[in-house]
C-alpha cells in the first residue's frame, strides 16, 4: 500500500505518452489514489476497532489485489484514474489495522521499537517506489507497476492467516457514514480545484464551484464530528498535546516528502532525459538509509523521547533538498542529486518513527485503530495537497527553474515542521503514558504508570 503511493511516479512520463492529458492527468493518477486513502482511512480505523483488525486487514488485502489487477489492465487514462481511486479505498483499510495490531500489543519503549520496525519497512516501501518503478517501466512495462502487487498480496494474506488478535478491541462501534461522505466530498472538491486551476485558471466556474463545495463540506465535517455520537474522527483526541502537535508536524513533513519524492524522478526523466530506471535509482539511497537506521532511531526515541529527533530530522531533510539547488544543465546526478537524496533520506529516517510513537503513545490501546488512522489520514491529506499544488509552483511546464522552486518549497515546509515540533512537542515522563481522553470532553486526563502486558 505504501509502495503504491510512489511507485507510479516513475511511470508517469510513460503514462503521459500513452494516454496524454498533460500534468493534470499525471497529478490525478497520483491523487486519485491518495484522495480515497485520505478520505476513508478514518472510517477504516473505526471499522478496524469495531469489526476486528484482522478481518479488516484481510478484506483490504483482497480488495487491493483486485483493484491492482484492474489498474494493470486499464485501457484508457480515465479508467486508470477510476481504478486508482478504488485501489486507494482498499488501501485505506490496511494501514490502521496493521499499525493498531502493534500498538494494542505493546506499550512504552517496546512499543516504540515495534513501531520503529513498522515505520522502517513502510517508509522504505514508500521511498523504494521510484527505483522499483523505474526498473519495471524500463524492462517489462508500466502495467507491472501495478501487477507486482498481486504476489505481495498473496504472501501477506498467507501471513495474516497465522496471526492471533490481542483481545483489546472495542466491538459494536457505530460507523460514521455521514462523516465519511463529508470528508470525501470536502477533500475531493478541494483537490479538483487545486489540480484543475493549473489548466483552467482560478476564475473558471468549475474550479470555483468545486473549491466552494470542498470548503463547505469540510466545514460541515468538523461541525458534524463535534456532535456525532460515534464520530469518524473523535476531536477530543486532539486535546492531547503530543497527538495534536505530532499530527501537525506529520502534515508538514510528509507533505514536503510527497512533493519531493514526486518531483525528483519526474524532473530527471522529463527534463534531464534520463531513463526511468536511472531516475528511480537516484532515490534508492533513501530506502537503504531508512532500513538501516529507522529501527535504531525508534529504540533511541523510546529511551530519550521523540522531541529532538522530530525537530532535527526535518532540518537534515531540508538541507538535502536545498543541496539540489546546485543542479544545473546538463544534470550531474552524482554531484547534484545523490548527496541531496542521502541527506533527505537520513532526515526522514530520523523523523518518521518518533512521530508515529509520539502520536500513538498519547492514546491507549483501545484507541490505537482510530489514532493510527488519523495520523495516516493527515499524512495522506498532506500528500494530496502537495501533489495538487505542483502545477502552481512549476508553472504549466516543468523545467529547471520550476524544479528549483519546488525543492525550495520542500525545504521551507520541512523547516516549519522542525520548528513546530521543537517548540511545542514534549517528551513523555519516564515509564508514564497518558490515558486516552474519555468520551466526556469535560473529564480530566490523568497520567498512569505503564503496566506489563497481561497485568
Amino acid at each position: 500500500m505504501f509502495l503504491d503511493g510512489t511507485i507510479v511516479n516513475v511511470a508517469l512520463p510513460q503514462l503521459l505518452l500513452q494516454f496524454g492529458g498533460g500534468l493534470a492527468f499525471q497529478q490525478w493518477v497520483v491523487d486519485g489514489y491518495t484522495l480515497t486513502v485520505a478520505a476513508f482511512i478514518l472510517i477504516a480505523g473505526a471499522l478496524s476497532d469495531s469489526l476486528g483488525r484482522l478481518t479488516i486487514l484481510r478484506i483490504g488485502l483482497i480488495g487491493f489485489g483486485v483493484t491492482s489487477l484492474l489498474c494493470a489492465v486499464s485501457p484508457t487514462g480515465e479508467l486508470l484514474i477510476a481504478f486508482r481511486a478504488a485501489q486507494g479505498l482498499a488501501g485505506a483499510l490496511l494501514v490502521p489495522s496493521s499499525l493498531a495490531l502493534l500498538a494494542s500489543k505493546y506499550r512504552g519503549p517496546v512499543q516504540t521499537r515495534a513501531i520503529g520496525l513498522w515505520s522502517a519497512w513502510t517508509s522504505a516501501a514508500f521511498i523504494a517506489g521510484p527505483p522499483l518503478g523505474g526498473l519495471l517501466v524500463d524492462t517489462v512495462g508500466w502495467r507491472w507497476v501495478f501487477g507486482i502487487n498481486l504476489p505481495v498480496v498473496a504472501v501477506t494474506l498467507l501471513a495474516a492467516s497465522r496471526l492471533h488478535l490481542p483481545s483489546t478491541e472495542a466491538r459494536g462501534r457505530k460507523i460514521d457514514v455521514l462523516g465519511a461522505f463529508l470528508a470525501a466530498a470536502g477533500l475531493g472538491g478541494l483537490v479538483f480545484a487545486l489540480i484543475e486551476q493549473g489548466r483552467l485558471g482560478w476564475g473558471d466556474p468549475f474550479v470555483l464551484t468545486f473549491g466552494a463545495i470542498g470548503i463547505a463540506a469540510l466545514t460541515a465535517y468538523v461541525l458534524w464530528e463535534r456532535k456525532a455520537t460515534s464520530p469518524m474522527m473523535p476531536l477530543d483526541l486532539f486535546r492531547a498535546r503530543n497527538f495534536s502537535v505530532g499530527n501537525a508536524t506529520t502534515f508538514l513533513v510528509w507533505g514536503a516528502l510527497w512533493l519531493g519524492v514526486f518531483i525528483v524522478p519526474v524532473f530527471l526523466q522529463q527534463v534531464a532525459g534520463f531513463s526511468g530506471l536511472v531516475a528511480g535509482l537516484a532515490t534508492a539511497p533513501m530506502t537503504v538509509i531508512s532500513l538501516l537506521i529507522s529501527s535504531r532511531v525508534g529504540t533511541l526515541a523510546g529511551r530519550f523521547g521523540p522531541r529532538w529527533f522530530i525537530a532535527v530530522g526535518p532540518l537534515i531533510a531540508a538541507a538535502g533538498y536545498l543541496w539540489m539547488l546546485t543542479v544545473r544543465e546538463p544534470v550531474n546526478i552524482w554531484l547534484g542529486v545523490i548527496p541531496g537524496v542521502l541527506l533527505a533520506g537520513t532526515g526522514i529516517a530520523i523523523t518518521s518513527t518518533p512521530i508515529s510513537s509520539a502520536v500513538l503513545s498519547a492514546i491507549n490501546a483501545e484507541q490505537a485503530g482510530i489514532g493510527s488512522a488519523v495520523n495516516n489520514a493527515v499524512a495522506r491529506v498532506a500528500g494530496l495537497v502537495a501533489i495538487a499544488i505542483v502545477g502552481s509552483i512549476t508553472g504549466a511546464r516543468l523545467d529547471l527553474a520550476g524544479f528549483h522552486r519546488v525543492v525550495i518549497v520542500v525545504a521551507i515546509i520541512m523547516i516549519a515542521g522542525a520548528v513546530l515540533s521543537g517548540t511545542l512537542l514534549r517528551n513523555p515522563k519516564p515509564d508514564m503514558t497518558l490515558d486516552p481522553l474519555p468520551v466526556d470532553s469535560n473529564a480530566a486526563r490523568r497520567p498512569v504508570a505503564n503496566k506489563p502486558e497481561g497485568a
